[in-house]
């Protein structure tokens, strides 16, 4: 069994407060991991996040995975830089309904100076399908010397 990462978690809880009153918050993004290699975040699926198809809202997987992605990004640059999404993608392969838990798992790519490329798979728990898998690339905003 593996020793808790106690630094990941503490930095996934400030993450999940940090964007509580932001949209990831208003769709119920949860980060449970958050290490420079590694960032886990969940949804339950809700009523009020289910499209007219009466599954889950493909915007909302989006946002998971994005935000999993800027934690990550936040996590490898330096203090006083900052960074934004430059391109994302998402192939969905299947979804959820109400009731259901998807988690995000998404780990670095690339970590240059100027950008940074970050690949998740977003999973459906309860049948364990991978319903999207995501990849986004970030340029950092280094500070004026």
């Amino acid at each position: 069994m593996s020793e808790v990462d106690s630094d990941a978690v503490a930095w996934a809880q400030r993450s999940t407060e940090f964007f509580a009153p932001l949209v990831p918050g208003h769709l119920g993004c949860v980060f449970t991991h958050a290490a420079r290699d590694l960032v886990i975040g969940h949804i339950d699926v809700t009523e009020n996040l289910i499209a007219g198809t009466g599954y889950l809202f493909a915007p909302a997987v989006i946002a998971l995975a994005d935000t999993c992605a800027a934690i990550g990004c936040g996590r490898n640059i330096d203090e006083g830089e900052n960074f934004t999404t430059i391109e994302l993608k998402s192939n969905f392969l299947s979804s959820a309904r109400v009731g259901e838990r998807v988690e995000c798992r998404c780990v670095p790519v690339h970590r240059g100076r100027q950008t940074h490329v970050w690949d998740a798979t977003v999973t459906n728990l309860s049948s364990q399908r991978a319903m999207a898998l995501f990849r986004c690339t970030q340029m950092v905003l280094r500070s004026s010397p």
